[in-house]
C-alpha cells in the first residue's frame, strides 16, 4: 500500500517513467505532503522515499503514518457514523 502511495507521488513529481499505481487516492493524498517535507531528495526513487519514510515514521502525518503501517487512510469527508 505504502509503495502505491510513494509511486502515485513520484509520478506527480515528474518520474518520467510509466509505472501501475496501486495504491487508493486516499492513500496517495495521505503522504504527499510528507515525501515533499521530508524526502523530495529521494523523487523519483521508490524505494528510497519508501526508505525515508520509514526513517523519519515519528515525524509523519497521522494519515500518513496509517498508510506506511499498513492501514487505511481515514476519510476527510467527516463521516463519524
Amino acid at each position: 500500500m505504502a509503495r502505491g502511495a510513494v509511486l502515485a507521488i513520484s509520478m506527480l513529481a515528474g518520474a518520467g517513467t510509466s509505472f501501475a499505481y496501486s495504491g487508493s487516492a486516499d492513500e496517495q493524498q495521505a503522504c504527499t505532503s510528507d515525501v515533499f517535507r521530508l524526502c523530495s531528495a529521494y523523487i523519483p526513487n521508490e524505494d528510497r522515499i519508501v526508505a525515508c519514510l520509514n526513517k523519519h515514521m515519528a515525524k509523519l502525518s497521522p494519515a500518513c503514518r496509517s498508510v506506511m503501517k499498513g492501514e487505511k487512510p481515514k476519510s476527510k469527508s467527516g463521516d463519524t457514523r
